[in-house]
């Protein structure tokens, strides 16, 4: 055991999630009894199983089991690795004290398993390794895995992620942040009141539902897209799920589990958007909704950059062609079309966030 004082290295544990059966399997004694109890269907095989080996064999109780999740205390910590053998899963790596890029993530599926299978799940993308300007990133596995001899402990790979899982304990992910979630929808209240009264108890139920005299396309408003968000970024209010987008990094967790499809990732940077996704015809909407874009157009015949067009007789707008020049909004007679403003100091910093492999940021 290394005195306190010759420190290098420290464990971090690779799994921030509860996809591997935490509520089952944390009660075995041990995590190597735990696991040999094998996995329900649908679970995580690779991840934390929360019976606590780990914190166990900490001779210096530095390692806590915190909401389900091993936590570390880094000035109790002396760098021993028992850790690191008592653990079954081998999720517990020893990495430079100093480091502050993490994925905590082993899972080795593809990603379409994987991002059903747990918010907390690296994909696979390769975002992060085409960002990150060291080529300190590589994929294994169909998990990012890094290399702390080349990382500089910039924000790229941050950034880059398009599901946020990459811990940085250096830079606020609310800040360096390109894109957020916006719900196209702002009614609601009327459709969570109809389904609620069917039986339904979350999104997915209310989707399937076939039911008359309402919108079938607007927020169910159960906020299965709240509790899926790790940032706390959405709250139902009045029926209707909406973003706080001081608070979203654009992970994109919403936009999986959302039967309706009713939650976008759009830039940050101030775009407009129009907050209805109906597929009703539009004499039909007005019926139905009376917060929802009736079909006018004379937000597209106004836009003098061309960036909004028709679809099911409502008004789309591409957000990243959009140079928020508010013609829109003041033209649209429902007022539906929502805008959003970003601080210039951030955009800014994203900015230079976004240099690429030795590119500069322009």
């Amino acid at each position: 055991m290394q005195p306190m004082n010759e420190k290098h290295e420290i464990p971090f544990i690779k799994c921030s999630g509860c996809a591997a059966g935490k509520s089952r399997l944390k009660f075995y004694a041990t995590c190597e009894e735990a696991v040999k109890a094998g996995f329900a269907s649908g679970e995580c095989t690779y991840g934390c199983v929360g019976a606590g080996s780990c914190v166990a064999a900490c001779p210096l109780d530095a390692l806590t089991i915190v909401d389900g999740t091993v936590q570390l205390n880094k000035d109790k910590c002396d760098g021993c690795g028992d850790c690191v053998a008592a653990c079954p899963q081998k999720l517990i790596h020893m990495v430079p004290d100093d480091v502050s890029n993490f994925v905590p993530c082993s899972n080795k599926d593809e990603e379409e398993v994987a991002i059903k299978m747990c918010g907390h799940s690296c994909i696979g993308c390769g975002d992060c390794a085409e960002a990150c300007p060291q080529d300190a990133i590589s994929i294994v596995d169909n998990c990012a895995v890094i290399d702390y001899e080349k990382c500089l402990g910039c924000a790229a790979c941050t950034v880059a992620c398009r599901k946020k899982i990459i811990v940085d304990t250096y830079h606020d992910l609310a800040q360096i942040k390109p894109t957020v979630a916006f719900v196209r929808c702002r009614g609601g209240l009327h459709n969570h009141e109809v389904y609620a009264a069917a039986g339904a108890t979350n999104c997915r139920e209310a989707a399937a539902l076939d039911l008359d005299g309402h919108c079938s396309f607007g927020c169910a408003g159960f906020g299965d897209c709240a509790a899926a968000c790790r940032f706390n970024a959405i709250q139902i209010t009045n029926g209707t799920a909406l973003v706080n987008h001081e608070l979203c990094v654009g992970c994109t967790a919403c936009v999986h589990v959302c039967p309706q499809e009713l939650p976008v990732i759009v830039p940050f940077k101030g775009a407009k958007m129009v907050a209805c996704a109906s597929q009703d015809h539009p004499d039909k909407r007005k019926e139905l909704c009376w917060v929802g874009c009736i079909g006018c157009g004379d937000c597209a015949a106004n836009c003098p950059d061309g960036v909004i067009h028709a679809e099911f007789g409502r008004a789309v707008i591409t957000p990243d062609k959009c140079e928020d020049c508010n013609i829109c909004s003041y033209v649209c007679p429902a007022g539906v079309i929502s805008a959003r403003e970003m601080p210039d100091f951030t955009y800014v910093q994203v900015r230079a966030m976004a240099a690429q492999k030795g590119g500069a940021a322009k």
